[in-house]
């Protein structure tokens, strides 16, 4: 069951939906697993650094130390700071990074997200790799959270989800960024859940595999996907425990949501296809207790982040924002 601390909707069967009150949600852990943060980190290094090393960075005298910081320059979320840590820690463990900022956190324009201090040559071969982990991580939090605001103002009870369009090695590490964001995991494998889709039913029926998911996999979340009316009331009737709406018109959504109330089951409705930010709120306001986004991991833009050179003890020089390389 999906219970206030549980982010993930998939392995298990989750709460009814309804107009029924909102539980409280205390704050999901927006910590990815660290095996997922030292791989992708280690495959990140070894694109930017093999075979030769970081060349340019080289040219730097050894011995030299500086500090930096990391600065936001817009309004967003923050995520990745598990992924920037260990890219910093990787290079060089003689790193000292200190966090100003949670992950989840906003951030505005001059936000000191971190500090780093050591051997400058470590800090400039870490820099890309850990700004390109932030920047990323946190666009996608910063575009969860705004799915997530526009949706609760119309339905609180509406739950933003993600989906398995991630990027390829990432999928641990975006979905962290979505829970960062107040955004709620949907399943995060094939072998989470069940999810009947349309070229599911090209070899089962509906009741089927409903039935079939029910005797294999007791207890499991069993979701089908529905593009007409009849499919939804097929999928309550045979006990599903999710609907999924896709790319249904707000009208005919509407009438599913009412369908699915009178049957007086505890299937929820999820609806997915499209979905931006000005259609989200109708969803929600026509009773969506679900609302799938895959644009939040495969589309969202990065969050403006970058690693300013303090200037040395007793110097004036002005710092120096990173560039884009």
């Amino acid at each position: 069951m999906i219970t206030a601390a549980e982010p993930v909707l998939g392995g298990a069967e989750p709460v009814s939906g309804g107009s029924g009150p909102v539980p409280d949600r205390p704050v999901a852990s927006v910590d990815p697993p660290p095996a997922a943060v030292t791989e992708a980190v280690a495959r990140a290094l070894a694109e930017d650094l093999l075979p030769l090393g970081d060349l340019t960075a080289s040219l730097v005298p050894a011995g030299t130390r500086r500090a930096v910081q990391i600065v936001s320059r817009a309004h967003g979320v923050l995520a990745g700071r598990a992924c920037a840590a260990e890219t910093f820690r990787q290079v060089d463990p003689a790193l000292e990074v200190v966090w100003h900022a949670e992950d989840g956190s906003p951030v505005a324009p001059g936000t000191v997200v971190a500090s780093v201090e050591g051997p400058l040559r470590s800090i400039l071969s870490a820099e890309r790799t850990a700004l390109n982990f932030l920047c990323h991580l946190s666009g996608v939090a910063t575009l969860t959270h705004r799915y997530v605001d526009a949706v609760t103002e119309a339905n609180p009870a509406t739950r933003v989800l993600d989906t398995r369009k991630t990027m390829p090695g990432l999928r641990a590490l975006q979905k962290a960024a979505v829970r960062a964001g107040g955004g709620t995991n949907h399943r995060g494998s094939l072998s989470d859940a069940v999810l009947v889709k349309d070229n599911h039913l090209g070899g089962v029926t509906i009741t089927d595999a409903v039935a079939r998911a029910r005797a294999l996999w007791p207890g499991r979340m069993v979701e089908v996907e529905c593009d007409r009316l009849d499919q939804v009331e097929e999928a309550v009737a045979a006990g599903a425990t999710v609907v999924m709406l896709d790319n249904m018109p707000l009208d005919v959504i509407a009438q599913s949501v009412r369908l699915v109330r009178a049957a007086g089951r505890a299937t929820l409705v999820e609806v997915s296809g499209g979905v931006d930010l000005d259609a989200a709120p109708l969803l929600a306001a026509a009773g969506a207790d679900l609302i799938s986004v895959g644009r939040l991991t495969h589309s969202a833009p990065v969050l403006d982040l970058g690693l300013d050179l303090a200037a040395p003890e007793g110097a004036d020089a002005v710092p120096a924002a990173s560039g884009p390389a």
